[in-house]
């Protein structure tokens, strides 16, 4: 992954994961709760593709497996954001960019269903019960409702700022090293080469049109000195 990759999806994660415990953790309402972090996952994995999407969705489970109050074991929501972030990918378009918005709300959707039914078999293996409580298809329907709802606000502004991170001119320039730079300056001598006529003999701005510039050598009598007070023969 590029640098500008990783401090993007770095800064991305970590403010999601913000929100997610600090707001949204909080909001009383029935059901899921609405799941940003997944939503930055899929909006990154749909422009940088699977690979990408499965790191960040690898790191992001993992930053809220840890994060307070989890109360599941480490590594649960890693597993399901990891898959979701490598399946997610696999629909990245191959122009990379997104003709209608159709298409990343049918993934939301997908997903949202996809990492409560994943998320509930993995609890159910490893003895947690929580979701069977609930129920899993309470949990389904308003997970699919609340992300749905919240991906409009979310998912186009981190593809946005994504393509803009891979677009960036500053990037691209410095990745060009110092080959790059030889190569502008070469440009440069020739371009001011061309314009003199030095190498070519065949105009430039000083050797009128069409004309090789030559100097001319002075050939008129050399003028004798006068002196002051004397008259000159």
């Amino acid at each position: 992954m590029r640098l500008n990759r990783i401090l993007l999806s770095t800064s991305l994660v970590v403010v999601a994961l913000v929100v997610q415990v600090s707001v949204l953790a909080r909001l009383h309402i029935p059901g899921a709760v609405p799941d940003l972090m997944l939503l930055v996952v899929l909006a990154l994995a749909l422009v940088y593709g699977h690979t990408a999407g499965c790191v960040i969705g690898f790191g992001a489970g993992l930053l809220s497996d840890l994060a307070p109050p989890a109360d599941h074991a480490v590594g649960r929501y890693a597993l399901v954001l990891c898959v979701t972030g490598y399946l997610a990918g696999l629909a990245k378009p191959d122009t990379g960019r997104v003709r209608s918005a159709t298409g990343p709300l049918l993934v939301v959707v997908g997903a949202a269903i996809g990492t409560t039914l994943m998320y509930a078999g993995v609890g159910a293996l490893v003895g947690d019960t929580a979701a069977r409580q609930v129920g899993v298809t309470q949990l389904i329907l308003t997970a699919s409702l609340y992300d749905l709802l919240l991906a409009p606000f979310v998912v186009p502004g981190v593809m946005w700022l994504a393509r803009r991170a891979e677009n960036d001119p500053m990037a691209e320039s410095s990745t060009s090293g110092p080959a790059g730079g030889t190569d502008h300056a070469l440009r440069g001598f020739a371009t001011a080469d061309s314009l003199l006529g030095t190498r070519s003999g065949r105009g430039g701005l000083l050797g009128g049109l069409g004309k090789p510039y030559r100097s001319r050598p002075r050939t008129g009598r050399i003028k004798p000195a006068r002196i002051k007070g004397v008259k000159r023969l």
